[in-house]
């Protein structure tokens, strides 16, 4: 796609022309929600992880949504056994 817009053939592209060059990333004491925070506002899909300058991992929006869902059924099921008593 990004080839298209630069009216470019793939075969003829070079990897910087295509890569972000500013790129997102967290350290592991960020929240899911501070990363949920950054994915939004930065439009990306994953950000490093880095601890010491060094690449701890990759944390992807399809693991944040996950853990959102997951914190959100909690409440729900906390709320649900609050209310029945």
């Amino acid at each position: 796609r990004k080839a298209y817009l630069l009216d470019k053939s793939a075969k003829d592209i070079q990897v910087k022309e295509l890569m972000t060059a500013q790129v997102a990333y967290v350290s592991p004491d960020y929240t899911a929600e501070d990363c949920m925070a950054l994915v939004t506002e930065m439009r990306v899909r994953h950000l490093p992880v880095l601890e010491n300058n060094e690449v701890a991992g990759i944390i992807s929006i399809g693991d944040l949504v996950k853990e959102t869902i997951s914190d959100q059924q909690f409440l729900i099921a906390q709320l649900e056994h609050y209310i029945a008593g």
